[in-house]
């Protein structure tokens, strides 16, 4: 973080008490926003996988360490380590091999010898541990002679600086360099946990290492500096409040002790130190209210017992910002996602459009947090420039929430779907300090603007939009691609194949499922759900419905959906006479439309297949297969590419009469609709969200969270 690099680097131009007077100032200033992430972190409690409970039945672990920082912290080492074997406890002394003291052989032998444990605490201990990883190898491997000397298994970081996936350069059994939630650390993001957890060695990393992973040790008590030194807290009452809840959920109670900043009886008071009663008083209370209850271990002891089963941490919940230039409610593939992130403990914020202007700008649907800095109430863009307009004032306004969000609290990912490609630069700011970026093509855009357009495939636009799709494709780190057929003309376009992954638009069968009828009013209702574009071929089906409604006369044609196209479908309608038969409905969000397709008797998507509707997958067949509701498509190329004739009605595209004559068929035979019914149904559970789900997270967890190694490549899908 940039904001850390310029600290440690002046640092040591900056007098102590200046120092404190700022992280005091900060930590004031911080503390009245985070009463919901500290000292108690809900969800930290979740046992990792593979956790075996702790040896002997015991209901919690206590693991004691202490962090010696200055000359004066190495003066005291003797006297904390003495107090505490008065009261029955032992604990780990980190010592900085390369810093402001030197800690003699003979008193790390002496702490050993009584029982206590020796680890290395950073190196210099001056914040730059990690400033690159060529300079983190050289250090690592003078940190690792230090271990061998010390025969330590054991590693802190200085200011509890991590990169977990670097840490497999040195030869340690453990870690301890984090904590499970500590808003006021120079690096906030916490491991979310209050277990100790395997960090397993990627197969694909050289070097050597012990075994293969080491052991995570997070710290779960707030630090004593934290408490005393920055809050002023007078009391231990957070650290008996946190021990206990610690203790009832049965994690690990571990906490670091600073001997520079203990004040011994004797020693004179200062706004630097906290008096020894205080520790003394948690030691008793643990001793006390959890007697017989708790595994008093070392570091090294949690660690091997830890590395024996290997228990997996489950993926930190992680920031994540979603931007769509769509209404929210009406666009299934972004509430996929961002449920489904949400359903499992990330925090996700959605960006996307207003649905009027009278909608609220910001609002709280379940725990999706949506934000919507702009209306757009249609979708009748006539010409180029009143397309884009519009568009790049949503691109400022978003740029400009994102990077303030991001500021506040750090986002771990950002989700952006075009339309338009160029959207992902709102997400430059939160990449430059380290933030993930997926970029999601809902829609090829220069395809898609020639065929909303008419220009010529040599245009200087397309070539312009062709220049903007790969600036946003070689900025994103990841691209995932609605189809097949378009993964392949992108990533061979933007020579982009090793980063794009496909995920379809996966049914949600958890919205659109089976369920009773309520209509019987007698009618037959045809229904198509969509954008009103061209490429759609609504003005095909209403020359079809002609035929349809002559020998079905009791039928009715449903569209519901917005676009440049609904002037003059409205006039094609109104031109060909069917009073009444034909009815437009504006977009509805998805579980409303869920509803009303459940009704239908019968589902169409006309796309043409001379445009670009032969390689745009339809969200929408597979949403009425999953209800059980037949449905008739034109052969498309993509369609052709998905489904089959005991799936789906095909008819020849851009032909009204073919159209026709599918429909009559499919609504004049009731076992074969039956049959076809019933295969769809199977063939969209099979491809369901469900079926894809994992493999989004996983892919979001690989990106977003460096030492998470992914069990299945989503690009492979």
């Amino acid at each position: 973080m940039l904001r850390n690099k310029l600290y440690f680097w002046l640092k040591p131009f900056i007098p102590l008490s200046l120092r404190l007077a700022a992280r005091r100032w900060f930590v004031a200033h911080l503390l009245p926003k985070v009463p919901d992430r500290w000292p108690i972190l809900p969800g930290s409690d979740r046992l990792p996988n593979n956790w075996p409970g702790w040896p002997d039945g015991k209901q919690f672990a206590f693991v004691l360490t202490h962090d010696v920082e200055s000359e004066a912290g190495l003066k005291r080492v003797k006297a904390l380590a003495e107090f505490e074997m008065t009261l029955g406890f032992r604990s780990s002394f980190n010592f900085i091999p390369d810093g402001p003291y030197q800690v003699t052989p003979g008193l790390r032998q002496w702490l050993v010898d009584s029982g206590f444990e020796v680890g290395v605490h950073d190196l210099h201990h001056d914040g730059k541990l990690y400033r690159s990883r060529k300079a983190f190898q050289r250090k690592a491997a003078r940190i690792n002679e230090y271990l061998k000397d010390w025969q330590a298994v054991g590693f802190r970081s200085g200011f509890m600086l991590n990169r977990l996936d670097w840490l497999h350069e040195l030869d340690v059994t453990y870690d301890a360099s984090t904590f499970d939630t500590d808003p006021f650390e120079p690096q906030p993001e916490g491991t979310n946990t209050i277990f100790p957890f395997w960090i397993p060695r990627p197969p694909n990393l050289g070097g050597r290492k012990t075994d293969d992973g080491y052991v995570e040790l997070p710290y779960t008590l707030p630090q004593d500096s934290t408490l005393f030194m920055l809050l002023g807290e007078t009391t231990p009452a957070i650290w008996l409040k946190k021990l206990d809840w610690v203790a009832e959920r049965g994690g690990m109670a571990a906490l670091i002790v600073h001997p520079d900043y203990v004040c011994f009886p004797g020693d004179a008071p200062s706004t630097r130190t906290f008096p020894l009663a205080f520790y003394e008083s948690l030691l008793k209370h643990v001793r006390k209210q959890h007697k017989n209850l708790f595994w008093h271990a070392l570091p090294r002891e949690i660690a091997s017992f830890t590395a024996t089963h290997k228990p997996l941490r489950h993926p930190k919940p992680k920031r994540i910002c979603m931007l769509c230039y769509s209404h929210y409610q009406t666009d299934a593939r972004v509430t996929r996602y961002a449920d489904s992130l949400a359903d499992r403990g990330d925090h996700v914020d959605v960006i996307a459009l207003r649905r009027a202007s009278e909608s609220p700008s910001k609002e709280k649907l379940g725990e999706v947090n949506l934000i919507c800095p702009q209306s757009r109430v249609g979708k009748t863009e006539q010409s180029p420039l009143a397309f884009l307009f519009p568009l790049l004032r949503f691109l400022f306004s978003s740029t400009f929430l994102i990077t303030k969000r991001h500021f506040h609290q750090r986002y771990d990912l950002l989700h952006i779907h075009n339309m338009p490609d160029f959207l992902v630069f709102a997400a430059l700011f939160p990449k430059l300090t380290g933030a993930k970026v997926v970029l999601d093509i809902h829609d090829i855009v220069p395809e898609l603007y020639e065929s909303k357009f008419g220009s010529q495939s040599r245009s200087l636009t397309l070539t312009a939009l062709k220049w903007v799709e790969t600036l946003s494709a070689r900025f994103s780190d990841h691209i995932i691609i609605s189809n097949h057929l378009w993964r392949d003309k992108f990533a061979e376009r933007n020579n982009a194949a090793s980063k794009c992954s496909v995920f379809i638009n996966n049914v949600d069968s958890q919205v659109f499922a089976a369920r009773p009828r309520n209509r019987n009013d007698g009618k037959i209702v045809i229904l198509f759900p969509g954008g009103l574009q061209w490429h759609q071929g609504l003005d095909i089906a209403l020359e079809a419905f002609q035929e349809v409604s002559r020998q079905l006369p009791h039928a009715q044609f449903h569209i519901y959906g917005d676009g440049i196209m609904k002037p003059s479908l409205l006039a094609l309608a109104a031109e060909l006479g069917f009073n009444g038969n034909v009815r437009f409905f504006d977009p509805l969000p998805v579980k409303e439309i869920a509803a009303v397709m459940a009704e239908a008797d019968l589902g169409v998507v006309p796309k043409r297949a001379d445009s670009f509707g032969n390689e745009a997958y339809s969200t929408k067949i597979m949403e009425f297969m999953s209800m059980g509701i037949p449905v008739v498509i034109s052969n498309t190329k993509i369609d052709k590419f998905y489904f089959d004739n005991s799936v789906a009605h095909f008819f020849e595209s851009g032909n009204p009469d073919s159209l026709a004559q599918a429909i009559l068929e499919v609504l004049g035979n009731d076992a074969t609709r039956h049959e076809m019914v019933a295969r769809a149904r199977s063939y969209a559970a099979r491809n369901s969200w469900d079926s894809r789900k994992d493999d989004y997270f996983r892919l979001i967890d690989s990106l977003s969270d460096p030492e998470f190694i992914p069990s299945k490549r989503a690009n492979e899908a």
